[in-house]
């Protein structure tokens, strides 16, 4: 399964594309240019559906896994997975509803600041692609919108095939032994 790099890392990378932002406008007539590109790629990048795909399905198939597991918990079984366990091991004892539910939601925050990071260097890359060879625009849009729907593709399939896998087993278990 996909596991997103801590926090910090994101933010690092943020950092490093805004650096590369603020390099490619060195002359203040690229100013402009810059607080341009800036606010063109905040605004594509928030109105992209491909930042919010992964983090929406992802969380949908973890929310569907720790649901249909509670009936299991109820009765004395335990949680493989060790990010859903109080000891942090798996094959543990699971952590309350409330407490899966902020681990889910961290989850989720952590998944989306992935998104962001790639659609934004995604954005990045293209605006100071087109400008410098405004004859390819079409190519490097259409490239850019390959990539971030191949990542949000990839992502959303890494994140969430197992909890899906996971949710329907539940299901069928759950209903083999009467829970």
């Amino acid at each position: 399964m996909i596991r997103s790099a801590p926090y910090r890392d994101h933010a690092f990378v943020i950092g490093l594309v805004m650096l590369m932002c603020g390099v490619a406008s060195a002359a203040s007539a690229q100013d402009q240019a810059h607080r341009s590109l800036v606010s063109d790629v905040v605004k594509q990048v928030l109105l992209d559906p491909t930042t919010y795909a992964p983090t929406i399905v992802a969380w949908t198939a973890t929310r569907l896994d720790w649901q249909s597991s509670q009936a299991f918990f109820e009765s004395g079984w335990t949680e493989h997975n060790a990010r859903f366990t109080i000891s942090g091991l798996g094959d543990d004892t699971p952590m309350s509803y409330r407490a899966g539910n902020r681990q889910i939601l961290t989850d989720a925050f952590s998944n989306l600041q992935l998104s962001l990071v790639n659609n934004a260097s995604s954005r990045v890359v293209e605006g100071l692609l087109i400008p410098r060879y405004p004859n390819h625009r079409k190519l490097f849009r259409t490239i850019g919108w390959i990539e971030r729907s191949v990542m949000a593709s990839y992502l959303s399939y890494g994140l969430s095939a197992g909890h899906f896998r996971q949710w329907q087993e539940n299901g069928r278990r759950a209903q083999q032994l009467g829970y």
